[in-house]
């Protein structure tokens, strides 16, 4: 290759030129108006200095956490009309197995006995809450049993009295017959914050006496997997899983600040999102259910909704913070205090009211008969008014989503449904259930008619909205709900897809 005999130092002359060029380019002058504030000249203080040692607070609080063995007898399935085996499609016959809930049969929509065919045991959690052998541990847990079995940290063992079980809390109080035993401290209310160290004692898959620990994610937390209304949850990120029901949550004083009770999960195990009842919650509902064997909750005969943009301005509310209230039940609670559909809760005795979700925890957890404060929004105007609480009864308790909280919705697999009044259920041929109101073309293309009448998702039988949103809410995404519908006397399963 020829060269020209002035190159090198037209090379030299570049590279010259960039070396100039690059000390200008890094030592740019900062803008006027930086979008962040300039680190600081010293380093700012850790915030979080080293990770906390368990050790003690095990050794010290573990002595007091069970392990809790439920058992049920078998029971005999009662017989009745039901779809043959070659009318159920094999991708049901082959997911549910010879229990799938038809009418007359075992846990059918005709209320027909419930439980396992062979009878069959629950594991569980719990801890000794004071010397004398009472025991907290979740419903779910001895639910339906016959025989209850507390295992301390000893190895003794002990049978349990159910003295008494609370659905909608999941808590359930039980008693052993013993004297000194060791028990956990019980957290001030509210006292669990966001970004706490938190632990949980347990037996997962019957590992008694395991440990994890993790933060508390949120608080004040509404499930909206689980048709508790009344509770609001504590969000962890603690590792949960079968068998730690029941058990408690620990702060790193060693005191009980919830009871583990679920997870969020699509593959059955932990997936980084655990719920647990505030302590405050199930201690009330203990005590109820020493003294009266029952859990008692107030109600105010409104149903409300989320606050929307769209919707705020047309109630005529700048803000959208509050429940929006839809409709007010005629000679409930909220009626006599003179509150109007669509004016806007935003406290109850001065605890304020964010969401839809916050209210139901607040007003169950009133004592019937007592005066509540209600702070409103009326068409912009802010206005206090005094109404007396009721009690909410077993029926309203288990009644829809869409009330006394919540409207009635489209149920997310393309249709609509409301419980179904006795001229539906005459029609169909259904002793109880929801009847279709509405559908979109997914719906009616997997088969299901306006008028058809649920019966059962899956196993659960179905007797309301609540039911179905509950049972609806854990098919996974991507796949499709098992609905059993009656439809002029005939029982038939129909898989509706998510929409």
């Amino acid at each position: 290759m020829n060269r020209t005999p002035n190159s090198p130092l037209r090379s030299m002359f570049l590279v010259a030129a960039i070396a100039v060029a690059l000390p200008v380019a890094c030592t740019a002058q900062p803008p006027a108006n930086p979008i962040a504030s300039p680190p600081a000249a010293t380093p700012a203080p850790p915030l979080v200095a080293g990770l906390p040692d368990f050790t003690n607070l095990v050794q010290r609080v573990g002595p007091a956490v069970v392990n809790i063995r439920a058992e049920a007898a078998p029971r005999r399935a009662a017989r009745g009309q039901m779809p043959n085996e070659e009318q159920i499609p094999e991708i049901f016959r082959r997911f549910f197995g010879d229990e799938m809930p038809f009418p007359g049969g075992p846990g059918g929509p005709d209320g027909g006995p419930r439980g396992p065919r062979g009878g069959g045991t629950s594991l569980g959690s719990g801890f000794l809450m004071s010397a004398d052998g009472y025991v907290m541990t979740n419903h779910h847990v001895v639910e339906g049993a016959d025989t209850v079995t507390v295992t301390l940290s000893d190895r003794r063992e002990f049978t349990a009295k159910v003295v008494g079980s609370d659905e909608q809390s999941d808590v359930a109080l039980l008693k052993i017959d013993s004297k000194g035993l060791p028990f956990l401290r019980m957290a001030p209310a509210n006292s669990a914050k966001a970004g706490q160290w938190v632990i949980a004692i347990g037996s997962p898959f019957g590992l008694d006496h395991s440990v994890t620990a993790g933060i508390v994610s949120a608080v004040g937390r509404a499930n909206p997997y689980a048709n508790q209304r009344y509770v609001p949850f504590i969000q962890t990120d603690v590792a949960i899983n079968q068998g730690n029901s029941g058990g408690p949550l620990l702060n790193t004083s060693g005191e009980v600040v919830g009871i583990n009770s679920q997870i969020f999960s699509n593959s059955g195990g932990y997936m980084g999102v655990s719920f647990a009842i505030p302590i405050d919650v199930a201690m009330s509902a203990a005590e109820q259910l020493r003294s009266t064997g029952k859990v008692v909750r107030g109600q105010l005969g409104i149903f409300v909704q989320e606050l929307t943009s769209e919707l705020a301005g047309g109630v005529g509310v700048s803000g959208l913070e509050g429940a929006l209230i839809a409709r007010v039940v005629p000679g409930g609670a909220a009626d006599r205090a003179g509150i109007e559909g669509g004016d806007v809760v935003q406290s109850i005795n001065g605890i304020r009211i964010a969401s839809a979700s916050d209210l139901p925890p607040v007003v169950g957890a009133l004592k019937p008969g007592t005066k509540a404060i209600i702070g409103l929004s009326r068409g912009g105007k802010e206005l206090d008014v005094t109404a007396v609480v009721e009690e909410l009864g077993v029926e309203n308790s288990r009644a829809s989503a869409a009330g006394p909280w919540q409207e009635s919705r489209e149920s997310g697999f393309g249709f609509t449904a409301k419980k179904a009044p006795a001229q539906d259920l005459s029609r169909a041929g259904a002793p109880k259930g929801v009847v279709v109101t509405n559908l979109s073309d997914s719906a009616s293309n997997a088969g299901l008619r306006v008028g058809d009448v649920i019966t059962a998702v899956g196993r659960k039988s179905i007797e309301s909205e609540a039911d179905l949103n509950s049972e609806l809410a854990k098919v996974a995404d991507g796949k499709q709900a098992a609905l059993l519908i009656m439809r002029s006397g005939q029982a038939l399963y129909l898989a509706v897809p998510r929409t």
